[in-house]
């Protein structure tokens, strides 16, 4: 009866034992999997962007903005052709949740307007990079090519190179003269009267292409000039700017009819920021 007793206690010793053992085990392997390099791994492939789908696009322009960057619009006397000039064209494309855009073209009596607004919506693939970082590559990516000029450190007034060039030969005393007499010259043109639009094409320094700060997350405007031999010199004003995951770009393009006239940039660029910001509230940003 002694050795019964013996070996049950010795049984029972064995197994106490071995569930220790298996309870610090258990214990280990809880450790390991809460490594903090796998856990911050997937925290960020969690974060997606804040944008899943995109709106409409020939819809997201108003027809009060198209009246204003299209005068033409409103100079279709046909119903139909008028109707069919608000719609616009939608631009082709083989994924609505990924990329969308439309394109509207009006020609009038004094200029050729063109505009197209383009939405993407970028998702990143790589579990490391959230799909804002991703957009945000590619927008400086965009940047990166526009070439956009340092910014000006002068502090001169930005209508001062117009007078200057243009009376660079005469005293410093005959440049108001000068002045007055262009702008009585240009009196009939709004677009020849502004700083935007002077003889050489110049754009003035506060015009020109530069970072935004108060649109999307970070936007730029672009402004070129394209003065290139017998034709009308066409302006075409650029503005991109990101939201979370969303890319925005806007192109607005003046032709003239007359030679010799210059699209006004101050005023193109106005109304391309103005939507610039309206197409901003309709995401959400």
């Amino acid at each position: 009866m002694l050795r019964k007793a013996y070996v049950s206690g010795t049984a029972a010793l064995l197994a106490a034992l071995l569930a220790g053992c298996t309870s610090g085990s258990g214990d280990d392997g809880a450790t390991d999997n809460a490594n903090p390099g796998d856990a911050g791994t997937a925290t960020v492939a969690a974060q997606p962007g804040k944008y899943r789908t995109l709106p409409e696009p020939c819809g997201a322009v108003g027809h009060d903005t198209l009246d204003t960057l299209l005068p033409g619009i409103r100079q279709i006397t046909d119903p139909d052709q008028r109707d069919k000039a608000y719609q616009g064209e939608a631009a082709l494309t083989y994924d609505t949740d990924r990329k969308v855009g439309c394109r509207w073209k009006v020609e009038s009596a004094d200029a050729t307007d063109r505009l197209s607004v383009d939405f993407e919506r970028v998702v990143s693939y790589d579990n490391t990079v959230s799909d804002d970082d991703q957009a945000q590559k590619l927008f400086q990516e965009k940047e990166t090519a526009a070439d956009l000029p340092a910014p000006s450190t002068s502090s001169a007034p930005p209508q001062s190179p117009t007078p200057t060039s243009s009376a660079s030969a005469s005293p410093a005393s005959s440049s108001a003269p000068s002045a007055s007499s262009q702008g009585s010259e240009s009196g009939g043109a709004s677009s020849s009267a502004s700083p935007g639009a002077s003889s050489s094409g110049a754009t003035p320094t506060d015009l020109q292409p530069r970072t935004l700060s108060d649109l999307g997350d970070e936007a730029y405007v672009d402004d070129q000039l394209n003065t290139s031999g017998s034709t009308a010199e066409q302006r075409t004003v650029t503005v991109v700017f990101r939201t979370s995951n969303v890319i925005v770009t806007l192109q607005y393009e003046e032709q003239p009819m007359a030679l010799g006239t210059v699209p006004d940039s101050k005023e193109m660029q106005d109304r391309a920021l103005d939507l610039a910001s309206r197409l901003d509230d309709t995401l959400g940003g």
